[in-house]
Parts: structure tokens; C-alpha cells; sequence
């Protein structure tokens, strides 16, 4: 799941292989995207300039899609597509194993290391982080794809990783139901996150970097205090997994998507939910 740059859309995406772009006021869909047929798709991505969308699926295939008439631009088969993520620049998009330009879609760079379920950018463009397969954390040189630090200390695999806005934290989720905030620079593990029961699949930063949001396997919404490791609210509501949270771009609202089939749209001041809507997700 993710917002548009402008905040006026969010996509979503559904295990069938759809992803689905809705306006936010109204919680009309807008248009569907026919994406990976039966492979499940990892969570959509928009370019900077929000004109085009990608993603990526379990079955090795990534698309990139025009955001307007949505037009298919590239279907790029044989790669791990379990997550993707454009660079700041929009020129590149990043997966599991590789960095992709995006006018060409021809393979710029391999990435060697543990099977990825997540990657990211660091706000700069310059380094590339991956979440993965036997709890690693890998940065990455983007560049020229060398690996430049492993981060250890989950206990089990790393689902999913962000940068926080200024680019000096990274947090890390992984199914040990516990959230890591990490310092770049040093490698440093500054906190660990404790509350979930369950596999953390989904965090993400507010746009001034002071909390975090997280989504997990017990059906809940977590915000913490990224400077004091302090649990802020928990959110309920979700009858099912939250696969998927994203802050809007003026950090007003926060969105959860769900197993449960909906997408919930908090108000970040109280942690009351301010609208819900049925939506495959």
C-alpha cells in the first residue's frame, strides 16, 4: 500500500494479483491494475513524481505501470520481485536482487546476498537497504551494488525496513514480533521495539521522523516514539493481519490495510479511525 506524492491517491494491492488505486476524500476506486494474475504482489510503489507505479510478486515478475491511463510500461520477468522501491530521483527501481533503471528497464546492478523480503532507500539515493531471509539487514552501496555493513540482531527473518526522512535511522520488522531502530552511520542498534505478539510485517516513519508506525500479524496499529523506543497508541479495529501502514504526505493521517479486506484512515493527533472502506487489499 502507498500514497500518491500529492497524498490524493493510495494503492493497494490484493492477493488475486490486482492493485487497485482509490482516491483518498472519497474512497472511490479509480482504476484497477490487472498485475500478477495468481502470484500474490508485493505492496505497489509510486514514483516520486506519482506518474507511474510498480510492483513486483512472488512468482519473479515486476511491472511498472503509467499511474494516468494505466498503460503497462515494462513487464520484466525472472527476478525477486517480493518488494520494490524507486529510488528518490525516480531513475532507478530497486528489488531483492537487483537495481533496475526505469526508462530502459534493463538491470543496472546485481545484489548479492540473503534472499530479500524487503528493500528501501535511504533519502540521499545513496545506500539501499534489504530485509531478509535469516533476520539480516543489508546496506548497500547503490552505486555500484557493493555491500557495505550486515546488521545483526533479529531473531528470525526481517519482513520489512525504512528509512527514517532525515536518513540517519533505520527500522527493521521482523516475524521475532519485535521492531529494531538502528543508527546508519555506526551500525549501532539504538532501541528494540516490544508489544507485538506476532510477526511484524509493516513500519513506516512519519514525515518528520518523530514516530513510527508498524503493522502485525495480531490485527493491530502501533505508534511509537522513535527517540525514546515509547509506545505512543495502539490501534484497533482490524479483524485480520496489517499487512501495510503508510503516513500521508502531511503526516495528518495514517492508512492500515488489512487481510480483512479493508483500508483504515486514522487521524494521527487522536488514533481515532476517521473513515474505513471495503477494499480487497
Amino acid at each position: 500500500m502507498a500514497y500518491s506524492s500529492d497524498g490524493k491517491h493510495i494503492a493497494s494491492s490484493a492477493d488475486a494479483g490486482d492493485i487497485s488505486i482509490w482516491d483518498v476524500a472519497t474512497c472511490k476506486l479509480l482504476r484497477t491494475l490487472i498485475a500478477h494474475g495468481k502470484y500474490a504482489n508485493s505492496g505497489p510503489a509510486y514514483s516520486p513524481d506519482g506518474k507511474h507505479l510498480a510492483s513486483g510478486n512472488e512468482g519473479g515478475a515486476i511491472k511498472i505501470w503509467d499511474v494516468a491511463t494505466g498503460q503497462l510500461l515494462h513487464a520484466l520477468k525472472g527476478q525477486n520481485g517480493e518488494s520494490v522501491a524507486y529510488s528518490p530521483d525516480g531513475e532507478h527501481l530497486a528489488f531483492g536482487t537487483g537495481i533496475l533503471d526505469v526508462t530502459t528497464g534493463k538491470l543496472l546492478r546485481a545484489l548479492k546476498g540473503d534472499s530479500a523480503n524487503s528493500v528501501a532507500y535511504s533519502p540521499n539515493g545513496q545506500h539501499l537497504a534489504s530485509g531478509n531471509v535469516g533476520g539480516t539487514i543489508m546496506i548497500w552501496d547503490e552505486a555500484t551494488g557493493k555491500l557495505l555493513q550486515t546488521l545483526r540482531g533479529h531473531t528470525d527473518d526481517v519482513w520489512t525496513v525504512a528509512y527514517s526522512p532525515d536518513g540517519t535511522n533505520l527500522a527493521s520488522g521482523s516475524y521475532d514480533a519485535t521492531i529494531k531502530i538502528w543508527d546508519v552511520a555506526t551500525g549501532k542498534l539504538l532501541h528494540t521495539l516490544t508489544g507485538h505478539t506476532n510477526s511484524v510485517w509493516s513500519v513506516a516513519y512519519s514525515p518528520d521522523g518523530k514516530n513510527l508506525a508498524s503493522g502485525n500479524e495480531d490485527a493491530t496499529v502501533k505508534i511509537w516514539d522513535v527517540a525514546t523506543g515509547k509506545l505512543l497508541h495502539t490501534l484497533t479495529g482490524h479483524t485480520n493481519d496489517v499487512l501495510s501502514v503508510a503516513y500521508s504526505p502531511d503526516g495528518k493521517h495514517l492508512a492500515s490495510g488489512s487481510l480483512d479486506g479493508t483500508i483504515r484512515f486514522h487521524d494521527v493527533a487522536t488514533g481515532l479511525t476517521s473513515l474505513s472502506h471495503d477494499v480487497v487489499v
